[in-house]
């Protein structure tokens, strides 16, 4: 009878070893579904930053007051007058500084009759950055059906622009990108 009273006793500790092994499995799988969910916030917050900014762009392009505005420059107007992008050469990249016109999206929002050009963040718990980047990159004729604009002196004026978001502390940006076409007259 001893001798079953021990065959006990090493069972119990068989399974509590494989209770505790189960403990311990579940509170890892907690704490990574916690970092996967944390993960996807900053990147859901991120893009919806990036969002933002490609708005602010197309807000700035098409607000009438900085339109009728001769001082001021709408983001499509001042990339216009830039250097020609070559997406074979140069990368629409959110870090680079030269060639690309930059529109900013801060916690005071989109206000009519300005250039967003100051550099703030875009929430109120300063922590996300939100900014655009636009750039021209080429003249060509329009293609459809419209026989008007195919004989006139009316061009189309390739503009891609890129609204990227960035959280604090994060090496990496979202990006998403927008490609924009406006008629305009042709250049001599």
């Amino acid at each position: 009878m001893r001798h079953q009273h021990g065959v006990v006793m090493i069972f119990a500790l068989l399974v509590l070893l494989s209770l505790t092994m189960l403990g311990v499995a579940s509170v890892s799988s907690g704490l990574l579904q916690t970092k996967m969910a944390s993960s996807q916030e900053q990147q859901s917050l991120a893009f919806n930053a990036a969002e933002a900014a490609l708005a602010g762009a197309v807000f700035e392009a098409e607000d009438e007051s900085v339109l009728s505005d001769a001082s001021l420059l709408d983001p499509l107007s001042e990339a216009r007058q830039a250097a020609v992008l070559d997406p074979a050469v140069t990368e629409l990249s959110c870090f680079a500084n030269q060639g690309f016109i930059q529109r900013n999206v801060t916690s005071n929002g989109l206000n009519f009759g300005e250039r967003h050009i100051t550099v703030a963040k875009s929430d109120s718990q300063s922590r996300l950055t939100s900014w655009s980047r636009t750039a021209f990159v080429k003249e060509q004729a329009c293609r459809g059906s419209s026989n008007v604009i195919g004989g006139s002196n009316i061009s189309c004026h390739m503009f891609v622009v890129r609204g990227c978001g960035q959280l604090d502390n994060s090496p990496f940006a979202v990006a998403n990108s927008l490609t924009a076409s406006v008629f305009a007259p042709a250049s001599q």
